[in-house]
């Protein structure tokens, strides 16, 4: 029985996850399958994967074939780096211990570069917030200056028709004035 690892799709239109399962070849997609061996959720971001890294192990060791997709999932996860680790030690290259010391060099060093760019994607929107907020400081200066200069020209306006008015009055004052006199 020729075995696969590979993907079933799960979800609604448009919002795809994929179970990862061991199925005969022969089988549909979505259908029957030998086990579960984790799940793959490109709708997170980054995207989620979940794996059952001892199992996968297994089935790729007794002959399951992988799909590309899965066997780029596995590749990330380390399982395909194992298996070539383990196949050294069959071979009589190293023993296991420096197989495993391999293996967890490997993934501290996944794990360093994720990290990195994690910090350097969360330094760049810590950046775009910054300046989003300076340039929402300076649009509210901006718009300030234009009220405050909006309000002074109405004041100005306004003090310049009371002197008017005041000009009037005195001037309709002091012809009443002349004529008492």
């Amino acid at each position: 029985m020729a075995t696969k690892i590979r993907l079933q799709r799960h979800g609604r239109k448009g919002y795809a996850f994929y179970p990862i399962v061991v199925a005969d070849s022969r089988a549909p997609r979505d259908g029957r399958f030998i086990e579960r061996i984790g799940s793959y959720n490109p709708n997170t971001n980054p995207a989620t994967i979940s794996l059952d890294f001892d199992r996968a192990l297994y089935w790729i060791e007794v002959g399951a074939i992988p799909t590309d997709t899965v066997r780029t999932l596995l590749s990330k996860e380390g399982v395909m780096l194992m298996k070539h680790l383990r196949g050294g030690v069959k071979k009589g290259a190293f023993n296991e211990e420096e197989a495993q010391r391999r293996f967890d060099a490997w993934k501290a060093d996944r794990t360093k570069v994720a990290d990195a760019a994690k910090a350097k994607k969360d330094a760049k929107a810590a950046d775009e917030a910054k300046a989003k907020l300076e340039a929402e400081k300076e649009k509210n200066r901006i718009k300030g200056e234009a009220v405050a200069k909006k309000k002074a020209e109405k004041l100005a306006a306004e003090e310049a028709a009371a002197k008017e008015a005041l000009a009037e009055e005195v001037n309709a004052d002091a012809p009443a004035a002349e004529a008492a006199e």
